[in-house]
């Protein structure tokens, strides 16, 4: 890449040294810094980092809470080419313990109480007078260097969907366009403050967080989300979005009750008539589509937005316009409107890949296309549908029958609590789907029921053949646990397997 071209997530910042030289960058607790003051310290950060042997590829940590101190370690460990990688602080230590085996970080920067403790493979800096000491000992790096934007930046942990989790690498090249993208449908405008009161080991919150900093907005950060102290940051720094949803709102109202915090400058999506009165009703894209859509840490934060299909016929809106989608088959072959399929990406938004994950980074990117591993399809207006995660397809009949399309129409049963589908051997379909369905609190249903429930919802050759009733689903993390389900309940004959 040309250096006229390039666009790192440092060359942002050293642009609004010079273009905002007054505009406060960061406000968390007593810190209060503007963009040069933000730069110098990224600076020596950067200086610290490389004298501890940071360089190309290298991995940096943050185990801690929210902290000012993740945009600066972000910035400082993408001057030199490595990645920052900001754990999720409430992991049990064992899984912390993966979190330091897999990465093997040269540095770590860590807050106490922390349940994992300094080990003999890096450098670990207690944030505080440590790494105040620390870095202020080192000689500035110069703001100018030759990273290009294609590199990776950031390393984000995903959900351990296949027994154990992976950190998708996203690049500044990725994040500025995710960001863009998010201008655009958010339409953040100057002077545009985010309250980062979710998690920054959470793309949900990154995303926002990056997009401030895109503009030359205010990032305020708060440790974590304590209602009285969000309503006082929402008044004092005149915030105009908010990491926040309905159970967080509705804390928010209650802690705001009295009326004694004004909220007026938060400009979100209308919730109940207590917090629209308190809050400016937003009207961009994103808020009055309710801020949804489709994405997941690998596409960045946002596949598809809501507020680009108002009105259309699919629950996940249109893409980005920085990326394009298609629904594809097994085999790879596009399907038409209004059939299931995978969910595939390819675009400016789009992640590197896992770190350490080679044959997992190959059949995610089979033929060209970044496959979400989660399911959808294209509507006949154009709009997209999010149906839910693939995991294990069903061959029934020469005919795919996706497990997650069949227990969300089992779920809108009025009488079904929970359910999960697997495939059972069957010598006449070689497989046929199988329910097992826990029932709402007093209610009841027959097996006969439920199966003309489903066949009312979707095609009849999807439907269960057969319903067993269970107290409850057993679990991987938020998904059913299929193989524990197979084993109970007689699943198997699954194709390639």
């Amino acid at each position: 890449m040309s250096p006229v071209h390039r666009l790192t997530l440092n060359d942002v910042l050293a642009e609004h040294r010079r273009g905002r030289p007054l505009g406060t960058a960061v406000v968390d607790g007593g810190v209060r810094l503007t963009y040069p003051e933000l730069g110098a310290r990224v600076d020596r950060a950067a200086a610290a980092l490389a004298a501890e042997g940071v360089g190309p590829g290298d991995r940096v940590l943050w185990l801690g809470r929210n902290s000012f101190l993740v945009l600066e370690l972000l910035l400082a460990a993408g001057r030199l080419g490595a990645v920052l990688c900001p754990a999720n602080w409430r992991q049990s230590a064992d899984e912390l313990g993966f979190v330091l085996d897999d990465l093997a970080p040269r540095v770590v920067v860590w807050e106490e109480p922390a349940e994992a403790k300094p080990g003999p493979d890096a450098r670990w800096v207690l944030a505080g007078e440590e790494y105040e000491a620390w870095t202020a000992a080192a000689a500035p790096l110069p703001e100018d260097g030759p990273v290009t934007g294609d590199v990776p930046v950031l390393a984000l942990y995903t959900a351990a969907f296949e027994g154990r989790p992976n950190a998708a690498l996203l690049s500044h090249d990725a994040l500025v366009a995710h960001a863009m993208s998010l201008l655009h449908v958010r339409r953040m405008e100057d002077g545009f403050t985010y309250l980062a009161c979710g998690p920054l080991f959470h793309v949900g919150t990154v995303m926002f967080a990056l997009a401030t900093f895109l503009l030359g907005g205010t990032l305020v950060v708060t440790p974590a989300f304590e209602p009285a102290e969000v309503c006082r940051l929402i008044e004092a720094e005149r915030c105009t979005q908010a990491f926040l949803f309905g159970p967080m709102i509705d804390a928010l109202v209650e802690a705001n009750a009295d009326g004694a915090y004004d909220l007026s400058s938060l400009r979100f999506v209308a919730h109940s008539p207590a917090w629209d009165a308190m809050i400016t009703v937003d009207d961009s894209p994103w808020c009055a589509s309710g801020m949804g859509g489709y994405g997941q840490t690998e596409v960045g934060g946002m596949l598809t937005f809501l507020g680009l299909g108002m009105g259309g016929a699919g629950s996940a809106g249109r893409p980005s316009p920085l990326v394009h989608v298609r629904i594809l088959d097994p085999d790879g072959n596009e399907v038409p409107p209004g059939e299931t399929g995978e969910i595939c990406a390819r675009g400016r938004t789009l992640f590197s890949g896992y770190w350490n994950r080679p044959a997992l980074n190959a059949a995610k990117a089979a033929g060209g296309w970044h496959r979400t591993g989660d399911l959808g399809r294209r509507e006949p207006d154009g709009t997209l549908t999010f149906v839910g995660p693939r995991l294990r397809m069903i061959k029934s009949a020469n005919e795919n029958v996706y497990p997650a399309e069949v227990e969300r129409a089992l779920k809108t049963h009025p009488a079904v609590a929970d359910a999960a589908v697997i495939g059972a051997p069957d010598e006449r379909f070689g497989q046929s789907p199988k329910a097992v369905v826990v029932l709402a609190e007093g209610a009841s249903a027959t097996p006969e029921q439920i199966i003309e429930h489903v066949r009312s919802e979707i095609a009849s050759y999807k439907k269960p053949r057969d319903v067993v009733f269970a107290d409850a689903i057993p679990k991987k993390g938020r998904t059913p646990d299929y193989d524990a389900l197979d084993a109970a309940y007689g699943g198997g004959g699954y194709p390639g397997v």
